[in-house]
């Protein structure tokens, strides 16, 4: 069943997160506390530096990449209002996707596809070996993302583009016992 982008969004709020991408409604699976965990020190991270630019930083909202494509990226950093339950990737200055082992080929292959197909400029890829993060910010040349930056397990990344920022999380997280 082909559902419609007005379908998609008269489900209303939905115990689970769901993405719609041409014509078909993905349910995402469930976010690990880790998961969860890394998002919310990288959008505290980019927060500051975003707001001095102009920008909004949001976790989990709908952005709007195409007529039929709606996906739900970890964070968006956008020129937007904090008004209404989408952005349009016009808007978006940055899209960041934590990568999770249950879905990881979405988020390393499908995900940024789409993303450069909608002309988002910048994308960063996080990753989350052993115990700590590994953060790839990559520009889009032509209709691909360039890495121009990497920073390892236990390193900050710093960039002048999209706007001024250094993020550093490793040091913040924790393993505790039933993680």
């Amino acid at each position: 069943m082909v559902v419609t982008e007005d379908e998609y969004f008269a489900l209303g709020e939905t115990p689970h997160r769901t993405e719609l991408i041409d014509g078909t409604v993905r349910v995402l699976p469930p976010l690990g506390k880790r998961h969860q965990h890394i998002v919310f020190l990288l959008a505290m991270g980019l927060y500051e530096a975003a707001e001095r630019a102009g920008l909004l930083v949001l976790q989990d909202v709908n952005l709007r990449l195409a007529g039929g494509r709606v996906v739900q990226p970890d964070i968006v950093v956008a020129d937007t209002d904090d008004v209404g339950t989408t952005v349009e990737a016009a808007e978006t200055k940055l899209v960041v996707e934590v990568v999770s082992p249950s879905n990881a080929g979405t988020d390393r292959l499908l995900k940024p596809q789409l993303y450069a197909a909608a002309g988002i400029d910048w994308y960063m890829r996080v990753e989350q070996p052993q115990d700590s993060v590994e953060m790839h910010l990559q520009r889009l040349t032509g209709d691909r993302y360039v890495s121009t930056v990497v920073a390892g397990p236990g390193q900050a990344l710093t960039a002048e583009e999209p706007f001024s920022f250094r993020l550093e999380v490793a040091p913040q997280l924790r393993r505790r016992r039933g993680d």
